[in-house]
């Protein structure tokens, strides 16, 4: 698995066996396969500098930061997504965050002094390695919204998206560095195409690749990536199905450099099926448990035809197809016309009564608005509190929204690690975030056309059926089935570790695995949630974490 961490000034150096000290005095080192282009560095007369992950900036950018007064703003705005960390000559140092958060990081106090990681899991190990149950309580409640502050990892703690973090010999402090501007429309729409063009090519520029192909995110992704050099796109389907859906799309997709196939889901890609490879030990339950019979084999395929990154469309819903949570800002402005208009046209899309919805948006309830089917699990048994739901404007939502997705998706890239394959999410860049929240938000809602802010700064790239498409796959069928077909292996995952935890109530539990399999309707955001912390449990059971830890860094590079 790939991470990196580093120590505070002034405490005992330890570095893990195995890793690459990238320089000491503090500590800084990266461990696993890292590619030289995820890895560059930058010296001066007083300072050195790392920039961790894929980053668009030049060598002379590097150069330029070396030395700057406001070290997280001269590196806060590349493309890409990556952790920016500077040593000035003071034994200080910096580390910059992205601002949606896709690179986590986390520290742990040790008796020796304070040591920081991109691995929760990895830095456990120096504090006795042990799963915090009140977060895993608060992740079964809502996984959007575990207990804040907090990790998967007892004693290991995060630190926010957009924050840096500055160590020195007298304390270790976390500020604020990002906070979202308003920009006008003409102005964010070649920001967002700017971002995430650049966020592409800085990955795939000198590496092959591939991505998926499926939906409109994905497509993007593939054409812009097409456009920086040959590379294969993989679309998904069901087996038996072979016309309509995303295949209609996909073959119709003709762009020069791009090598389609297909990937026609078998029996045993079903959701819940055993897959080849057990599900490797991560930082948290990642969202891709249920399918990763069906992930393992599609990176297996890209693999074998000489891929070594990988490239989703995750996070392109919580960005472009956002649900109407500005009818809240709309409510507190006292907009009635253009808040009845839009939750009139949500309710009639949704089918449902906007009368709900109006009086949510009244209440300034952000939850029964953006998730009105969310209640507390009837299986959890734990006496955790409800979740601590801010009280949020669109923009603070949206951010929320994405923040979490890019740090559950943080847990996908290391399961592919296990792989060989490098997983990347370009939609899940700090830049890409900071350009689309800088529309208004009734600007980036929209009943009548889909995904609009996509399409205005990037449509162009896409064929004229592909830009106007409406839909996308939809796979809940396959999850019933795949319920269906493992239930005996899904009932076994009701009724083990979160049991014995005492976090979980199995009956009920059982009950709704059962009637998923008979295809009863299902609120799968809450039932996925509570199966993936028993598979990840059994994970990190299997693996432990990360035990030997050196106190001299053998290299000073």
């Amino acid at each position: 698995m790939r991470w990196f961490g580093g120590c505070a000034p002034g405490g005992r150096q330890v570095t893990p066996v195995g890793a690459r000290l990238l320089w000491s005095g503090p500590a800084l080192w990266v461990m696993g396969a890292w590619s030289a282009d995820l890895v560059r560095t930058a010296k001066g007369r007083n300072a050195r500098l790392a920039v961790l992950g894929p980053c668009s900036a030049a060598d002379e950018e590097l150069a330029r930061a070396l030395d700057t007064r406001d070290f997280a703003r001269a590196v806060g705005d590349w493309a890409g997504s990556y952790i920016a960390v500077r040593l000035t000559g003071h034994r200080a140092v910096e580390v910059v965050t992205d601002a949606a958060g896709a690179c986590p990081l986390y520290t742990v106090t040790t008796p020796d002094g304070v040591v920081w990681a991109s691995s929760s899991r990895a830095l456990s190990a120096l504090v006795g390695g042990r799963v915090d149950d009140d977060w895993l309580a608060s992740y079964l409640w809502d996984a959007k919204a575990p207990v804040p502050g907090r990790s998967a990892w007892a004693d290991v703690t995060p630190i926010p998206a957009g924050h840096r973090l500055t160590l020195d010999a007298d304390a270790v402090r976390s500020s604020v560095w990002w906070s979202p501007v308003t920009r006008r429309q003409d102005e964010a729409l070649p920001a967002i195409r700017h971002a995430l063009t650049e966020g592409v090519r800085v990955r795939v520029r000198d590496m092959p690749s591939s991505t998926d192909l499926g939906g409109m995110d994905s497509t993007t992704l593939a054409v812009i990536a097409a456009r920086c050099r040959p590379l294969t796109a993989v679309t998904a389907h069901p087996s038996g199905i072979t016309e309509g859906g995303d295949l209609r799309y996909a073959r119709a997709l003709d762009v020069p450099g791009l090598t389609r196939i297909e990937f026609p889901l078998e029996e045993h890609h079903l959701p819940f099926s055993v897959a080849d490879t057990p599900l490797p030990a991560v930082d948290e339950p990642p969202p891709s448990n249920a399918v990763w019979a069906m992930l393992s084999a599609q990176l297996r395929i890209t693999a074998a035809m000489g891929a070594v990154r990988h490239l989703t469309g995750d996070g392109g819903d919580d960005l472009f197809l956002p649900s109407p949570r500005h009818l809240v800002d709309l409510a507190r402005s006292r907009r009635w016309l253009r808040l009845t208009a839009d939750a009139l046209a949500w309710a009639r899309l949704r089918r449902q009564d906007p009368r709900s919805l109006i009086t949510a948006a009244l209440r300034g309830d952000m939850q029964a608005v953006a998730r009105p089917w969310l209640t507390r699990p009837a299986w959890l048994s734990s006496a955790v509190p409800p979740p601590m739901w801010r009280r949020e404007d669109a923009d603070a939502a949206l951010i929320t929204s994405v923040r979490h997705a890019a740090r559950t998706a943080h847990a996908d890239t290391q399961l592919a690690d296990a792989l060989g394959v490098e997983l990347h999410n370009p939609y899940l860049d700090g830049a890409v975030l900071d350009a689309v929240v800088s529309v208004p938000a009734h600007l980036r809602f929209s009943v009548h056309r889909y995904k609009p802010l996509l399409v205005d700064s990037c449509g162009d790239l896409l064929p004229v059926p592909h830009r106007s498409r409406t839909t996308k796959g939809v796979f809940t069928a396959d999850f019933h089935r795949g319920m269906r077909a493992n239930l005996r292996r899904v009932l076994e995952l009701a009724n083990g570790r979160v049991v014995a935890r005492g976090l979980v109530d199995p009956a009920p539990l059982r009950a709704t695995v059962h009637a998923a399999a008979l295809g009863a309707e299902t609120v799968w955001a809450t039932l996925l949630p509570a199966l993936a912390a028993e598979a990840w449990l059994d994970s990190i059971e299997r693996e432990p974490a990360i035990r030997w830890w050196s106190p001299t860094p053998a290299d000073t590079r």
